[in-house]
């Protein structure tokens, strides 16, 4: 088994997404990126810390690839947008990825140049590429948000929008019970 940290905005959303995927064991979300020794959601959302919401994904790569990984993670935010997804907006929504090797770093720039080429709206990936440094787990309540809380309205209104696009768009990668 294999972990991968990326920041795609909400961790809500990000952790519900990544959960879909063949291969991936596990998604914790937390917090990285920033001086604060064990942030607490509180400090995070402050916008002072310099963590981002972030989702640390345990997965065989046997299943999925690292590049499969980030295909999802650009397919499923928007990385053009500097500090902000939707309606959250701050440092701790940024878009970033967090390579523990330099092959990791290397596969992230590689296909942020490709996004970027296909870009045809004049608009640039923001997507910052960053060594892990630490990785702090969110406060329990905030774990497998979506599936606790499938029926609150931030759920419904913007988190399940979100795997719909993902089941059509990446249905390959998507595990078979979540298919449906």
């Amino acid at each position: 088994m294999k972990t991968a940290v990326f920041g795609g905005g909400c961790f809500w959303c990000t952790e519900a997404i990544f959960q879909m995927l063949k291969g991936v064991n596990k998604v914790e979300s937390g917090y990285a990126g920033g001086s604060r020794e064990n942030p607490s959601y509180e400090q995070v959302s402050s916008g002072n810390t310099g963590h981002a919401e972030v989702i640390r994904v345990t997965y065989d790569p046997a299943v999925i690839t690292y590049d499969d990984l980030l295909t999802v993670f650009f397919g499923s935010h928007d990385p053009t947008t500097p500090n902000r997804q939707g309606a959250d907006v701050g440092e701790q929504y940024r878009s970033v990825i967090f390579y523990d090797t330099e092959e990791e770093k290397a596969v992230a720039e590689k296909i942020i140049k490709e996004v970027d080429e296909s870009l045809k709206d004049g608009t640039r990936v923001v997507t910052q590429v960053l060594p892990l440094d630490k990785f702090f787990p969110a406060e329990s309540y905030h774990q497998n948000y979506f599936k606790s809380n499938t029926s609150a309205p931030y759920c419904q209104v913007v988190i399940e929008p979100k795997i719909e696009k993902v089941k059509k768009r990446f249905a390959e990668l998507v595990k078979q019970d979540e298919a449906h």
